[in-house]
């Protein structure tokens, strides 16, 4: 294996080709977790991995708890499948307390303050009531507590991360927030080896090849749970070395080369770059901060053959979806027609005619009606 064999093997395991799933909750419990921080891009993340999924099919399974939406692995919202939803928040739960305390300092929320909160919580979502964001500070507002400040993010995260609330069904169009244990019963605990076992097995299955230290990134486990998870799992994995890392992967995996281009249009922080510690394997580092802002955005991409060639942008619109595409170079009549068939795939998945644009340090332009 080579370097540039992963980017091709990635799409594969992250089922951007080839997909094996049929049903947006299967798709995640495959991967584990989806970053879900811009809710809309991540929707669409699961749909263009789930043949047939549209925005309203991702919405139902939402709506009906197969998956949710809460802060879990990292200090950030991620989708998880409704059976791995206790046992993950059990095992990564604990380093985002931690990650939360010295902004928990700042803020001036203390442990009483935190106790007070998911009392009203608790109270306010009982018998399977969902409530929105901004009912739920006002009934924190109500009892003195103030929700300025990003004060409310870190109170409704801390309540995530505790198993008390998760995301609900929509109510109005808006988003809401349900008892955890009204949306799923409890389940057993699981023992830590086992579940650092488990988290290993998803990512290296649905994300490899990866390294330890993409584990270590995209899991926010400490270094020594995360190696335990992995030399737990190795029996099930193959690996290979380059250069001075070691990639861990499913033995699954097909490397056979490619007769023709495959050219996608992926989200804002899409799985296939955001999991991965080291991006090297398909984001050259001179297109880096244009890919990834120095705070950390990622911006929707557009790949050839699992490389990073550019950016896309969309506009949404009364009468359909405007997508353009700015590409790093001039792009071959053969990559802009197969461009346009990726805009298709979202025009589908919105259910709306899309328009598509092509620009390029080359000044090259081209606009079709998908």
């Amino acid at each position: 294996m080579k370097l540039t064999d992963i980017a091709g093997i990635r799409l594969q395991r992250q089922q951007i080709i080839s997909p094996e799933f049929n049903k947006p909750e299967h798709l995640v419990a495959y991967m584990g977790a989806v970053q879900a921080q811009d809710y809309n891009m991540s929707k669409l993340a699961v749909g263009l991995r789930v043949p047939g999924a549209t925005d309203v099919s991702i919405e139902a399974a939402l709506d009906k708890g197969l998956i949710l939406r809460t802060h879990v692995l990292r200090p950030t919202w991620h989708y998880v499948h409704a059976d791995d939803i206790y046992w993950m928040m059990a095992l990564t739960g604990p380093r985002i307390r931690t990650a939360f305390l010295s902004m928990d300092k700042i803020l001036g929320l203390s442990a009483d303050i935190y106790t007070k909160s998911k009392q009203i919580f608790s109270k306010a979502l009982e018998g399977g009531n969902n409530l929105t964001r901004d009912e739920l500070a006002v009934l924190l507002q109500n009892a003195n507590i103030s929700t300025s400040d990003n004060r409310l993010s870190h109170i409704l995260a801390e309540a995530e991360i505790n198993s008390l609330i998760c995301s609900g069904a929509k109510k109005d169009g808006q988003r809401t927030y349900a008892l955890l244990p009204d949306r799923v019963p409890a389940k057993k605990a699981i023992p830590k080896d086992e579940a650092l076992a488990m988290l290993a097995e998803r990512y290296f299955t649905s994300h490899g090849p990866a390294t330890l230290k993409d584990f270590i990134w995209w899991s926010g486990l400490t270094v020594g749970e995360a190696r335990d998870g992995l030399e737990s799992i190795l029996f099930a994995l193959e690996s290979e070395t380059i250069g001075e890392e070691t990639y861990y992967f499913s033995p699954d995996v097909n490397v056979a080369p490619r007769q023709s281009s495959l050219v996608h249009l992926m989200p804002a922080y899409d799985e296939f770059l955001i999991s991965y510690k080291d991006r090297t394997a398909s984001l050259q580092h001179v297109h880096n901060r244009k890919i990834v802002s120095i705070n950390g955005i990622f911006r929707p991409i557009f790949l050839v053959d699992g490389q990073v060639e550019g950016l896309w942008k969309m506009t949404a619109g009364r009468d359909g979806i405007d997508i353009m595409v700015d590409s790093f170079k001039k792009l071959s009549t053969a990559i802009v027609s197969k461009a346009e068939r990726a805009a298709e795939a979202i025009s589908k998945f919105y259910d709306k005619p899309v328009t598509t644009s092509f620009i390029s340090q080359s000044n090259y332009d081209r606009s079709a009606r998908i």
